[in-house]
């Protein structure tokens, strides 16, 4: 058997192969419930072959959506609604289903994508006041409000608040969103962190609210439902938040019993300067993974099943994240199978599709 179809677990949830779908933003809700887009992409994306399909960021207060049109878990009509998917979902795919809690911090209040995704200010239509650790702008962006210690503690508790809701609306995973410059990454930074009290300074206190938040989800959530969290393992800037730094980071992560590490990087600065090439955030994955029991997962231009397979084989990482590509290419696990000499389980209305060189390839 290839390593990319082996089974594997994260903490108690067994999962069928090493393929995951990572959270991709649809800016496609209303009033932060998913809609009929959210119900046949998601449908599409269980039905790939891929183990594991995390749904997309889906904030814990309306001021946390990167954009208006984001997903929410700020109430329980969002949870209701996140359970009908799911359960319509498992009606025809076996596949496990996550989903990634978040809060956009100072990259929050934006247009959306197709429309120019420009910042919006608090006086524009669609648009609010942001917040982060410091008074300093993304960019160009206007300048968010500094966050008290009262406000702090009131992200943690709805951070916790939206992971009950997940657990309510019968996720299997639930992932605490702390990477590519949204609000638990700017605490990390020291670059957008610069505050002079128990959140800002040192490692420890730049590490506190997530450390904080996490430990917090862990004991409020099932053992049954893992937990895990999306990092940045580097700024890609001078004197920003760095590999060591995340691998002490998800040390203590692993200790407090985080299920897994989801390894992405940059996002903080719009002076960043990411390397890209095929497999470029890989080496960041593996040096987390040197340092931890946690299973990891890797993921940035992962686009070629011997490429992933290599990955997993060489130990670089437990699972592979395929995102944009399973966009553009929702049946790659299906393709991955036939280069690698595997059988994939489909649902039974797709057994017939199989190409007459492939005639064995669906379980």
């Amino acid at each position: 058997m290839s390593h990319l179809f082996s089974s594997a677990a994260m903490g108690l949830v067994s999962l069928k192969n090493r393929i995951i779908i990572p959270p991709m933003c649809q800016y496609s809700a209303n009033n932060g419930l998913p809609t009929a887009w959210h119900s046949a992409h998601y449908m599409n994306l269980a039905l790939s072959g891929a183990s594991l399909v995390i749904v997309e960021a889906s904030a814990i207060v309306p001021e946390g959506r990167i954009t208006y049109k984001d997903l929410g878990l700020w109430n329980d009509e969002q949870a209701t609604a996140m359970q009908q998917m799911l359960t319509d979902i498992r009606q025809y795919s076996d596949a496990r289903l996550g989903v990634q809690i978040a809060h956009a911090g100072r990259k929050a209040s934006c247009d959306l994508p197709w429309l120019g995704g420009k910042s919006l200010s608090k006086t524009d239509a669609h648009g609010w006041q942001t917040v982060a650790p410091s008074p300093l702008a993304f960019g160009n962006n206007p300048l968010p409000r500094e966050l008290t210690t009262d406000d702090i503690q009131e992200i943690k508790h709805q951070f916790i608040n939206a992971a009950k809701r997940a657990e309510q609306a019968g996720f299997d995973v639930i992932e605490i969103h702390a990477a590519h410059g949204y609000l638990l990454h700017e605490f990390l930074s020291p670059i957008s962190n610069q505050r002079q009290d128990e959140y800002g300074g040192s490692f420890e206190n730049r590490s506190r609210l997530l450390i904080n938040v996490f430990h917090e989800v862990r004991k409020a959530i099932s053992p049954n439902i893992a937990v895990g969290v999306r990092i940045s393992a580097t700024d890609w800037l001078d004197n920003g938040w760095d590999v060591p730094e995340s691998i002490e980071l998800c040390e203590q992560l692993e200790e407090l019993g985080c299920d897994y590490i989801h390894v992405s990087s940059g996002g903080l600065a719009p002076e960043q300067q990411i390397p890209l090439s095929p497999n470029y955030q890989v080496p960041l994955a593996q040096a987390i993974h040197e340092h931890s029991m946690m299973p990891v997962i890797a993921v940035g231009l992962i686009t070629e099943p011997l490429q992933a397979e290599a990955i997993i084989a060489t130990h670089q990482a437990d699972f592979v994240a395929i995102g944009r590509r399973i966009l553009f290419e929702p049946r790659w696990p299906w393709r991955a199978a036939t280069e690698l000499n595997e059988q994939i389980n489909v649902a039974p209305q797709y057994l017939r599709s199989a190409p007459h060189q492939f005639k064995n390839l669906f379980k």
